[in-house]
């Protein structure tokens, strides 16, 4: 495991995308969400991501600096086509045009259709949490076909997040943000490269044997080659049995085929699509009850007992705050097999090797 400065790692990503044809701007963009989310904790959908863009890019199913489509508009409603522009592009202008019309009618719904890579979808909602506003978002990846649903070894689902946000006057948003499969397929990437292992029932087999061995999701892969989950014979569970299977089911449905992403099926262009429906509280709470009943009922979930004494329990948001703020101070921790894969890309496109040792650098 190594440690990299965030500002240097962010600037090294940045190098790497303006040199693959990105504007500077969609570089930084790129490489400050990417960082971000490593960051925040989420090494999943962090740097490691870098081959796998580049990858895109080179096939045409990711488009560099593109302008999104308005499909249709309502002052509550509208529906956004990304055109497969990155989605550290065409997300967060999907999410702006969000919380400009609930600021305008207290209530908004933006359907993202055909967006490439969203990344960390907890981003978009700190977006809007910084504004004042509860959001909650529902995504699927078409063309990423990763989980077997509740009772099956057969792969039919993507990962498809959920998302929800909270604000907090004078404190950091409750950001509850996760796959509903038992893992994101990031994390079995991470793992993969030497990171962090799989839980050993994270995977299923045909044969409905669970393992946490990436060999059964991405087949037979070199440590610091590319990975292709199309290779794979097993799949990824959905976490909490039917409970976790069900809410995959509502995220395709309502994150794929209500926002005309399209659900999951096999040999399609990947796509995220996102439903995001964005709340005023200050609209609805006018009495201002809402930011003083959270913190009266944060205490009192925070104030019970511990399963190991003088460990805490701990809320949504609370994990990445303080993994951002060790990781600022300390540096991002790569696996030596995912920072050769990320330096094996740059140098593949034509980054110098100053700009990465210069990122080595402590």
């Amino acid at each position: 495991m190594i440690s990299i400065q965030h500002e240097k790692l962010r600037d090294l990503v940045a190098e790497v995308f303006a040199i693959a044809g990105s504007s500077r701007a969609e570089a930084m963009r790129i490489a400050t969400y990417l960082v971000g989310a490593n960051l925040a904790g989420h090494d999943s959908h962090g740097v490691i991501r870098v081959p796998v863009y580049l990858r895109w890019l080179k096939e045409g199913q990711t488009v560099r600096d593109q302008s999104i489509k308005i499909v249709s508009d309502t002052p509550v409603i509208a529906v956004i086509d990304g055109q497969f522009g990155f989605g550290q592009t065409v997300a967060p202008q999907a999410v702006a045009i969000g919380i400009e019309k609930c600021k305008g009618m207290g209530l908004s719904a933006i359907a993202l259709r055909n967006s490439a890579h969203i990344g960390r979808v907890g981003d978009f909602a700190e977006m809007a949490a910084a504004e004042g506003l509860v959001s909650a978002h529902f995504v699927n990846a078409a063309g990423s076909i990763l989980v077997a649903p509740f009772g099956a070894t057969e792969r039919r689902f993507s990962t498809a997040p959920f998302c929800v946000g909270i604000p907090r006057p004078g404190a950091s948003p409750l950001i509850l943000d996760f796959a509903t499969s038992l893992v994101a397929e990031g994390k079995a990437l991470v793992a993969s490269r030497g990171g962090k292992k799989l839980p050993a029932d994270a995977l299923i087999g045909p044969d409905g044997k669970k393992s946490g061995d990436p060999h059964l999701l991405y087949g037979e892969f070199e440590p610091t080659g590319p990975r292709n989950h199309g290779l794979g014979k097993g799949a990824i569970r959905a976490f909490g049995e039917h409970k976790g299977s069900g809410l995959a089911l509502m995220c395709e449905l309502i994150g794929g085929a209500l926002t005309g992403n399209g659900t999951t099926k096999p040999n399609r262009r990947f796509s995220n699509g996102m439903l995001s429906i964005f709340i005023d509280p200050a609209r609805i709470d006018a009495s201002d009850f809402f930011p003083e009943e959270i913190a009266r009922y944060l205490a009192f979930v925070k104030s019970a007992k511990p399963v190991v004494a003088g460990e805490e329990v701990l809320v949504p948001g609370e994990p990445e705050e303080r993994a951002r703020q060790e990781r600022m101070a300390t540096g991002v921790p790569l696996p030596e097999d995912a920072w050769e894969a990320i330096i094996g890309a740059a140098r593949e496109i034509g980054v110098s090797e100053a700009t990465i040792e210069a990122a080595r650098k402590a």
